[in-house]
């Protein structure tokens, strides 16, 4: 089975949050038939490491669950140009084809130089609090130790190394309520946020340089709620706020820095769900040689992850991590969700050759 098929074979295997069941017996099977490894399972997130005493060991990991289908699926194959094919369907970007071949190389690695802990979880796609990474980490602490982690997120077969943190703010003015008629006898609470939205509206996106890559800060108005009757002058109002900030602020740093921007107005200020960022880890010499096998395959220099990912779950643990898969994100969660089958080769045959020893070192 090729990597392509591996992962249509995944795409067509339904596996919306909270229905990973099928998937996960799917991907412990395949992992069980490799007597070489350590197969644990947590719920529908199966865990297999190898044991062979390497100076270090490298956790390669991937979600199986999806966004809900869209009318793609069952997956198909299509050229673009009549040369360069494509895999369609749920999931193929975000990100079973990943996830196909993470389960590729646990089925054919022979002699990998290093130790590695392959990872498949459940409930990425949904609230933090739910996630199958979360649960392992709180739970079996043990089954995530490494010294380094890659995390098969689509990123177009290049390395996007930590990520972004993302915290969600409520911005809430009060007023006096009042007749619409008479709305001198109130205060607009609506109005009141007119000067919040102006400052945010005139914010200017902000670049960090954090371990050698350029992350760019957002900051803007993702909601609006407030009023009653539509008849009356609000006497409440809140703005909802999103801040993506850099890994060189902590999350208590970037609740500091919103409040700062708003502290002389009467709002009150509320952190809703927060996040924190992950450094990039690009020091690691590890990465160093993956990001150097990538170059010669044409994949550009590294660049910063924008978006959040669990690389940060494996910053917090103290494991250095990066993001690394095939795929184009901005087509992830997309009806027409797609993956370059040669993308997919691609990094098949880069960690191959970046995990597995030479016959020499092998013997």
């Amino acid at each position: 089975m090729t990597i392509s098929e591996l992962a249509a074979r995944l795409v067509d295997i339904p596996s919306v949050s909270g229905n990973e069941r099928e998937i996960a017996d799917f991907v412990e099977a395949r992992l069980r038939a490799n007597p070489a490894l350590d197969v644990t399972r947590d719920g529908d997130a199966v865990v297999a490491r190898t044991h062979l005493g390497a100076a270090s060991r490298v956790i390669l990991a991937g979600h199986l669950d999806t966004v809900p289908i869209a009318g793609n699926v069952p997956s198909s194959f299509f050229d673009s140009d009549e040369s360069h094919p494509h895999l369609f369907g749920r999931g193929s970007v975000d990100m079973k084809s990943g996830c196909a071949v993470f389960l590729a190389l646990a089925e054919e690695l022979t002699h990998p130089r290093l130790d590695v802990t392959w990872v498949f979880y459940d409930h990425e796609e949904v609230a933090a609090e739910l996630s199958g990474l979360g649960r392992l980490a709180a739970d079996h602490p043990e089954w995530l130790t490494g010294d380094l982690a890659v995390l098969g997120e689509p990123t177009n077969a290049r390395i996007e190394g930590g990520c972004n943190g993302t915290m969600r703010l409520n911005l809430t003015a009060t007023g006096q309520a009042a007749h619409s008629a008479r709305p001198w006898m109130g205060t607009n609470a609506v109005h009141a946020l007119a000067e919040p939205l102006r400052r945010l509206a005139e914010w200017e996106p902000q670049v960090h340089r954090v371990g050698g890559l350029d992350f760019t800060e957002s900051l803007l108005a993702v909601g609006i709620s407030g009023g009653g009757a539509r008849n009356s002058v609000p006497d409440e109002a809140t703005l909802i706020v999103n801040f993506r900030f850099a890994p060189d602020r902590s999350e208590a740093a970037a609740e500091a820095y919103v409040r700062d921007l708003f502290a002389d107005l009467p709002l009150a200020i509320e952190v809703t769900d927060s996040a924190a960022a992950a450094a990039p880890g690009m020091d690691h010499p590890e990465f160093a040689r993956l990001a150097g096998l990538l170059s010669e395959r044409g994949a550009g220099d590294p660049v910063a992850k924008l978006g959040w990912t669990d690389v940060a779950r494996f910053s917090a643990l103290g494991v250095p991590s990066i993001n690394c898969g095939p795929g184009d994100p901005l087509l992830a969660h997309r009806a027409d969700e797609a993956c370059p089958v040669e993308q997919m080769d691609a990094m098949h045959e880069i960690f191959t050759q970046w995990l597995q020893a030479s016959e020499k070192m092998a013997s």
